[in-house]
């Protein structure tokens, strides 16, 4: 059953539609994703359901007591309470049940009530039936369950005190989320949950929600967050809307798919069109044809045309090419200590960067990441410890905070006044690879969204043609199709990379190695982040297992050794078939590439065959027909390979 159905909406600005005659359906415990670019008016449509903006045509139908709660974009929680004190705000119902039970247990223990057997049954019976539901709404774990979301926030007891108006804005937007997970409400809205949220939390996050009660509408740029929790994605794009079922993945196959279909059956259409007009323009002046023609023109004009489908192809385009080449060596961190003002926050951290080396830096909120980047860079001075550059090195970098940027400029200027000696047009050229063109180079850098500034950030960094990057957070404010951009940009790139994020589909595309730093120092993962996620749990199952040998000597702790020894055997059971899934991928892969190149041989060879020197020359084409045989037995093998793969792949 649906709780919430949009009907044919519209939403218009300044007199042109943002979108037109959106329809969309929230069913019950429904997992609802709404993606599309930036500007496309996601967050809109989402303060239209709660009410935050007008309609312009059409409905949205709600459930009768329906309630709703709203996360929008750093939305910071409001409130001179502490931190504990407000998460019980939301249980005011309960802590009322409970002062009532404290209240008839009083009554129950006082002397003229017990005296008195008819009052004291109707007390008892009061209390029997408050309790009951107390008990059935979960009074006796609410406050469990508030320590367990706060703990996943990384709010521990000692903060419970704290005020939330003294908090940071991200700490507030924190505890704005977790006493919405608290409310439990019908349905749940989060406008990007995930910023600013370090990879831990959002895992913990993931896994939370995945139970929640009630039905959630997301929108979020993290792809892995989407496709863990959603089960339906509705794809805002060109002023219409469409639904897709399955996850975040699922959808971009299938957008992929359905748009190849419409746009051969356009193809189609379209060649049977143009063969229908040269048959009526010949035919139309003849005496013996014209009716025929005549007829063909009447059923053109009958015909349901298909309209071209719309592919949004204009996104930005770049590379990033190092104007030298560096040494070997780039950076050596040892035993380095960071932090303010002598207070060091993360300690030692060694780190050996080598040319063409893609990092990632991973580690919670407040550790010290982006101040590690800024030491390097010397903008922090360290508190300990060295660093050395190697030969040749220039240096790019991009700040999350986008301080680089001057707000009274144009985008023009602000790219213009670092190259001066540069032509307008070629700054005009390189701004509009990154979709700044006609009058929007005239636009000021205060006047930007957070994804305009992005992009100008990133065109400034690609125009200094440095060899070795460090990026904090450059995925932030970028929407999905800027971010698989980066990517292809970053993974092409000659050069040498250290960078800091949490989307973790970003860190597996382009990470060669991970760096986890703590209050404790660094550590070195040789791989990408699932690498280091199976890395981490091997190491935790290692851990568990020692400590249950240690306990094993303890008779009382037998049966805690043995479900330790379990689990572990699970988990290797698990990592084996991971590590399986992982070679078939790579093989997988490696064969298509092997049925590509073949292809193009294939189709190299044909094309050689139709030349008139050796179409004409009997032992040239044999030669040329004896290749082309190898080449279909030898692609006739790896297709055979790929198939038996593939195969075993989707049985894992």
């Amino acid at each position: 059953m649906n709780i919430l159905q949009i009907k044919n909406v519209t939403k218009r600005f300044e007199g042109k539609d943002l979108f037109s005659q959106i329809n969309m359906d929230i069913p019950e415990k429904g997992r609802i994703g709404l993606v599309g670019r930036n500007g496309v008016g996601k967050s809109t449509l989402i303060k239209m359901i709660v009410g935050q903006e007008n309609i312009d045509e059409g409905e949205i139908i709600k459930n009768h007591h329906l309630t709703i709660g709203y996360l929008a974009q750093n939305n910071a929680l409001d409130s001179k309470n502490t931190i504990w004190g407000e998460m019980l705000t939301v249980f005011k119902s309960l802590r009322d049940l409970e002062n009532q039970m404290h209240r008839l247990e009083n009554q129950m223990s006082e002397q003229n009530v017990i005296e008195h057997p008819a009052q004291l049954k109707q007390v008892t019976h009061t209390y029997d039936q408050v309790q009951l539901k107390f008990n059935r709404l979960n009074g006796y774990g609410y406050k469990a369950e508030i320590r367990t979301v706060l703990a996943g926030f990384n709010f521990h007891p000692k903060d419970y005190d704290k005020r939330i108006n003294e908090l940071s804005g991200g700490q507030q937007t924190q505890l704005a989320l977790a006493k919405l997970l608290l409310e439990k409400r019908d349905l749940l809205i989060l406008d990007e949950p995930t910023n600013h949220l370090d990879v831990k939390t959002i895992t913990w996050l993931e896994n939370y929600i995945q139970g929640y009660p009630g039905a959630l509408l997301i929108v979020s740029h993290d792809r892995y967050f989407m496709d863990k929790i959603v089960n339906h994605v509705y794809d805002l794009e060109h002023k219409t809307i469409t639904s897709y079922h399955g996850n975040y993945s699922d959808f971009v196959k299938e957008k992929k798919k359905r748009y190849y279909q419409q746009l051969k059956a356009y193809q189609k259409q379209q060649g049977q069109i143009k063969k229908e007009k040269e048959f009526i323009k010949k035919n139309i002046s003849r005496a013996s044809t014209t009716k025929r023609a005549q007829a063909r023109r009447k059923q053109l004009a009958k015909i349901k045309k298909i309209e071209k489908p719309l592919n949004n192809n204009k996104v930005a385009q770049f590379r990033f090419t190092p104007k030298r080449k560096s040494g070997n060596v780039i950076l050596n961190l040892h035993n380095l200590a960071i932090g303010y003002d002598h207070n060091v926050i993360s300690s030692p951290i060694n780190l050996d960067v080598k040319r063409h080396q893609e990092i990632a830096v991973i580690g919670p909120n407040g550790i010290g990441k982006s101040t590690l980047l800024k030491t390097i860079l010397g903008q922090i001075p360290k508190i300990n410890g060295s660093i050395h550059f190697g030969t040749g090195i220039d240096i790019g970098y991009y700040d999350q905070h986008q301080e680089i940027l001057h707000n009274n400029k144009t985008v023009l200027n602000e790219l213009w006044d670092d190259h001066p000696t540069t032509p307008e047009g070629e700054i005009r050229s390189v701004l509009g690879s990154f979709l700044f063109s006609g009058e929007e180079v005239k636009k000021m850098v205060h006047d930007l969204s957070g994804g305009e500034k992005a992009r100008l950030l990133l065109t400034k960094l690609a125009m200094q043609h440095d060899n070795f990057l460090l990026l904090d957070e450059p995925t932030n404010h970028l929407d999905i199709d800027s971010r698989e951009i980066l990517e292809k940009a970053l993974r092409n790139f000659d050069g040498t990379i250290l960078f800091i994020s949490h989307d973790r589909y970003f860190i597996n595309q382009i990470a060669t190695e991970v760096v986890k730093i703590n209050q404790n120092g660094s550590k070195l993962y040789l791989g990408n982040y699932d690498y280091y996620i199976d890395k981490k749990a091997e190491e935790d199952a290692i851990k568990q297992q020692k400590l249950a040998e240690i306990a094993g000597q303890h008779p009382e702790k037998l049966k805690s050794n043995a479900n330790n020894s379990s689990g572990k055997k699970n988990y290797l059971k698990e990592k084996e078939l991971q590590k399986q899934k992982r070679k078939l991928s790579r093989t997988v892969k490696k064969l298509e590439k092997q049925l590509d190149q073949l292809e193009n041989e294939k189709q190299q060879i044909e094309e050689k065959m139709t030349e008139p020197e050796v179409f004409n020359d009997l032992k040239k084409s044999q030669n040329f027909q004896k290749q082309l045989d190898q080449i279909n037995n030898r692609s006739k093998k790896t297709a055979d390979e790929w198939e038996q793969d593939s195969l075993k792949l989707e049985q894992l």
